[in-house]
Formats: structure tokens, sequence, C-alpha cells
């Protein structure tokens, strides 16, 4: 394969980021975001427990405000910080409050959408475009609070629901991980994909052409059709965590097991276990569950963090699980198989 060039200039660092990326993939920004790569009414959200603003791009400078997370505000501004050892030198300007290493910030928008009605009996894929809606255990905001579910989270709806006493509709959404569950969120708050936007990239590009390479010591996935890279981006793979190792493993595999949304829980919540409904763009390499996935609980990539997963943006996923074989139709909740695009990890 050829390699991809190890001087990357700044504009292309950006493009990196997940809020170049969204531009990248056609999202149109507004001209006074334009030069930055900022969308038009770019917000962030902090993804982490808590996280402190400085007066610079710089955790040395001076503190100005404590956040914690859920809480969003406006980016305005998108700087590299001077720091050359740091594996992301990101940092968002988040209006007069000071500056945000981007890292713990999940960029995102606000966008409603018209409601649909009806359904087709596999049910309709959407995603969630707002910072967050909180799924709920009936159909009206006074129920019990299932799940906060998360921009650019993917899901399943099945029905549409009016609250018979507020007038509202919300979808009722089903769970692939645990049987028989459903919850609901306020329709407007979820994007139902056409197929359209679920169609495959570069299809007239033959399979044996297309290939992905993982590299572990870069922190970086390159997609190639022949010799030529298409498609770069920062990740976060494997590493140690506190109840033990879990390093992506190195080798030759395929990306033979899809879903467009997966619910990933596993372990101790108060420990090193996690629960997060609605992974987007999931896209298997081993039968012990590695695979490609959007992510939306950090924004740090470029350094290992995850249990073994290569942790891509949630845009960066999607082109991944589009551009990749086997397709999945719209209507298909997973497709599994023998065949599927080549991946090569290395150190």
């Amino acid at each position: 394969m050829s390699p991809l060039l190890d001087s990357i200039t700044r504009r292309d660092f950006l493009k990196l980021t997940g809020l170049g990326l969204a531009t990248a993939l056609g999202c149109k920004p507004n001209a006074a975001h334009a030069a930055s790569g900022l969308l038009a009414d770019q917000m962030g959200r902090v993804a982490v427990k808590n996280i402190q603003l400085f007066e610079k791009p710089s955790f040395d400078a001076v503190p100005t405000k404590e956040l914690w997370k859920d809480i969003t505000l406006p980016i305005t501004g998108i700087t590299v910080s001077e720091d050359k050892s740091a594996h992301n030198r990101i940092w968002y300007e988040m209006g007069e409050e000071g500056y945000a290493y981007s890292g713990e910030i999940q960029p995102v928008q606000t966008r409603l959408n018209r409601v649909r009605k009806t359904h087709p009996k596999t049910g309709s894929l959407a995603e969630v475009t707002v910072p967050y809606t909180d799924a709920r255990e009936y159909p009206n905001e006074e129920s019990k609070h299932i799940y906060r579910l998360y921009y650019e989270t993917t899901h399943w709806i099945i029905e549409t629901i009016t609250d018979e006493v507020e007038q509202k509709l919300w979808y009722k959404l089903r769970d692939d991980k645990w049987k028989d569950q459903y919850y609901y969120v306020l329709a407007e708050h979820l994007h139902i994909f056409t197929a359209k936007e679920l169609a495959p990239i570069s299809p007239d590009v033959p399979e044996y052409k297309k290939s992905i390479e993982v590299r572990l010591s870069q922190q970086l996935v390159v997609a190639y059709e022949g010799l030529t890279p298409v498609f770069a981006m920062r990740t976060s793979t494997g590493t140690r965590q506190r109840d033990g190792n879990y390093y992506t493993p190195q080798g030759i595999f395929k990306t033979y097991y899809k879903r467009p949304s997966r619910h990933m829980a596993t372990g101790n919540l108060a420990y090193n276990g996690f629960d997060l409904p609605g992974v987007p763009w999931v896209v298997y390499i081993t039968n012990s569950g590695i695979s490609f996935h959007g992510t939306y609980w950090h924004n740090d990539y470029g350094s290992p963090r995850s249990h073994g997963c290569i942790n891509l943006s949630p845009q960066a996923a999607k082109w991944i699980y589009l551009w990749t074989s086997p397709v999945v139709a719209p209507e298909r909740e997973y497709v599994y198989g023998y065949t599927g695009t080549h991946v090569e990890i290395i150190q």
C-alpha cells in the first residue's frame, strides 16, 4: 500500500477531527464558519463527567470555568495548540467562556425533524439530531427515564404514538440488546434515513481493490482503492484498562458482519463496564466483537482508549460502513456473511 504522507498540513489536521469531517461529508457551513470548518449554529456538548475551560488553548493556562456532563455551549472557533507533543492538539473556543480541549467535547447541533406517522414492518432507521434526548418508559415526559440518547446515535423506530394529554408525537424504539425492551422519545428529535442516504459508497469499485489499514502506532485508519488512499481518519484503539488488557489485535481481517445500530453493554458500570445504546455504524471484524464503530462518549481520537474496538467519529464510522462490504439494505437490522472488505491492522 502507498504510505500516507507523514507531514499533515493544519487544514488536513482539522479535517481529521469531527467538525472538519462533517463538513467534508456534505454538511453546509455558513460563510462565517467556512474558513474554520465549523457548521452553522455549531454547539459542543461536554461528553465526560466534568471539564475545565481555560483562558488560552492549553492545560497550563488559567482556568476560567468548570462545566459538567451534557452542558452545551456554542463552538465559535477551532485552534491548534502549541503543544506539539500532544496526540490531539485541537481546542475549541467556546464563545467568551474560554477554550475547551476538543477530546472532551462532542460537536453537536439542534435540528428538529418532520415526523413520519407510519413505518415498515422492519422499522425505520433514524439518528438523534439534538445534543441529547431522554428516552421514557411511556410516551409522556412524566414517565420513568430509561436512557439518555445522544447526538448521532442510531435507533430503530417501530411506531409513532400521540400523547393523548399533551398531543405530542413520540417514536417507539426497539432495543436490540434487551429482549422485549422498548422506550419512547420525542419524534421531532430523530431524523429517519432515506434509502439514498444509506446508499453504498463507490459501489463501482471492485471489492478486491478496496482495503483498510489500521495503524496502531499512529492511531490512524486509511482506506484504499487499489494503491490510492481515498479516506483517512484519526482513531482510538484498544488499551490497558483497570480490569485488564484490551489491546486491538494485529493481523488480517474481513468486515464480515455489519449493523447500523447496536446497544453495547457489558460489565459493572461502577467499575469499568459500559451501557451504550445506539452505537452507530458498527462493522465487526472478529467473532470476539472487535469492530469499527462511531463514538459519542468522547472526541479524543489519536490515542488508545477503547476496549479493543476501533473508535471513530460517527461521520467517519458511517463512511466506513457505507464503503465496505457486505452491503446492508436500508430495511435490514444487520448483515452477516463470510466475505467482506480486507482489513489489515499493523503496529
